[in-house]
């Protein structure tokens, strides 16, 4: 007879288990019932914790920033002057991070964090861009500008790739470029759009950032 004690159950036992099994099975895939078995309970124990699959996707959101928000807060630690490096380098961290989970995107896009491990991330990038020379109202604007991009495109970029557990699948662009020979700009256009992910996300915040700082940064000083 095994005298091992199995670790109890809690909220962050089961955001971690559920992460773990999003990779395997993605969003669709991810039930109650599912992350209920992969730690051996019954379904219903799960529901002591979360009311719903909304308020698990929640928590795990929440995990997925606690996971990165030391990061984002370091990054945004620079003088003035090197706001748009550094805000770059924080968009490009938050993509980075979402990739790392099948799905991470959507389980992280529309959700509400269940503690404050958002407040200091977004706290150090908003002082980023006040000591930058944008009022606070633009900053706010320019932050959710380039989080909504970065949101955005990951959502686009992981629907439309191979399937993470398998490889296969993804999209088709020969088979794009025949349906759409009678328009060879469009069929041209999914070359760029979904090939060279890395390169294709880096040049549009770029013109994102480049379009925050025209429209939003108002201190002609520090231009």
């Amino acid at each position: 007879m095994t005298t091992e004690r199995r670790a109890p159950l809690d909220r962050g036992r089961v955001a971690d288990t559920a992460l773990k099994l999003l990779n395997e099975v993605g969003l669709e895939g991810l039930t109650l019932r599912a992350i209920a078995k992969e730690l051996d309970v019954k379904a219903p124990a799960l529901y002591w914790h979360f009311k719903d699959k909304q308020a698990l996707l929640d928590e795990m959101a929440t995990e997925m920033l606690r996971r990165m928000a030391a990061e984002f807060t370091d990054r945004a630690d620079v003088p003035p002057q090197e706001w748009r490096t550094a805000f770059f380098r924080m968009m490009s961290g938050l993509r980075e991070h979402l990739l790392r989970y099948r799905d991470g995107a959507k389980v992280y896009a529309g959700t509400r964090f269940t503690d404050m491990s958002y407040a200091e991330p977004m706290e150090a990038s908003l002082r980023l861009l006040t000591q930058a020379g944008f009022t606070p109202a633009a900053a706010a604007r320019a932050w959710f500008t380039a989080y909504s991009y970065t949101i955005g495109y990951v959502i686009e970029e992981q629907s439309m790739g191979p399937d993470p557990a398998t490889g296969t699948g993804g999209y088709d662009l020969q088979a794009r470029a025949e349906r759409l020979a009678g328009q060879p700009l469009a069929a041209q256009a999914g070359h760029e759009m979904f090939q060279r992910r890395d390169e294709g996300f880096a040049a549009g915040l770029h013109a994102v950032i480049a379009g925050i700082e025209a429209t939003l940064r108002s201190d002609p000083a520090a231009k």
